[in-house]
């Protein structure tokens, strides 16, 4: 692994860290003007990743959630991706399907992918061209087999508002889409589908992915990348679906028909 998903590994434990001392505060929440939820603690870790990055990367640029959602124009050179907290709302109700999300972009596409899970230690990443790690051990999908009786579809709280679905696995909610993405990448689920995530919620999960073997596209052929410049990236979604194969992702996008 490169210096800079160490770099990047590294960071996600700090913040991790700093995430879980604010849990144990019983920080406020309060909604943002697309009604999902914020916490102090978002921004301090925003904080926290962006300014690490500048030191150690002067010369990228940072898109990030909660303190830089627009780039003034399109990027020369590598941009840095941060969610500082994917699945706020669970981390406010103390479930632990919450974590960070740090990706790297280089040359137009994901390069460098960190997730970090701190409630429940799990830690993925992938760089491009050299596979995907699940806690240290190399991370392949499983596609579905024969004999296999039990098998989920994952999915967000909006999924069936704005869509139809006619996948016939048993839906699962996790409340993160990074980690809806994370276990189609493991082989938990076979298919996973995120309505209105925006590009911080899928952009390591998309490198991570496809390093680990799966599909994944932008269901409504939206190009995410390269980042751009005056794009205010809060105000854009980008339907995505991902699975343990191709095959399976053709199958399932006629599965899923807009309302």
């Amino acid at each position: 692994m490169s210096e800079t998903i160490e770099f990047a590994t590294q960071l996600a434990n700090q913040a991790g860290q700093v995430l879980l001392e604010y849990l144990a505060r019983d920080t406020p929440t309060r909604l943002k003007s697309d009604h999902s939820v914020v916490t102090q603690a978002d921004s301090a870790v925003d904080t926290l990743i962006s300014e690490a990055i500048q030191r150690q990367y002067p010369g990228d640029l940072i898109l990030s959630e909660e303190i830089q959602p627009q780039l003034d124009s399109n990027p020369p050179g590598a941009v840095w991706i941060i969610d500082p907290l994917d699945g706020t709302t669970n981390f406010s109700l103390g479930l632990p399907f919450w974590g960070i999300s740090i990706a790297r972009i280089v040359g137009g596409n994901p390069e460098t992918a960190v997730i970090y899970f701190p409630k429940l230690e799990e830690l993925y990443r992938a760089e491009r061209g050299h596979g995907a790690q699940f806690n240290g051990k190399p991370l392949v999908v499983k596609p579905p087999t024969p004999d296999q009786h039990a098998a989920f579809f994952s999915c967000c709280s909006r999924t069936y508002r704005y869509y139809q679905i006619r996948i016939p696995y048993k839906p699962r909610i996790l409340g993160a889409a990074t980690y809806s993405l994370c276990s189609v990448a493991r082989g938990i689920a076979l298919i996973g589908f995120e309505a209105t995530p925006k590009i911080w919620d899928i952009a390591a999960g998309w490198l991570l992915v496809s390093e680990a073997g799966g599909a994944i596209e932008s269901l409504n052929h939206v190009q995410l990348f390269p980042v751009r410049g005056n794009i205010d990236y809060n105000q854009v979604n980008y339907p995505t679906l991902a699975a343990a194969t191709p095959q399976l992702l053709s199958w399932a996008r006629g599965k899923i028909t807009p309302l």
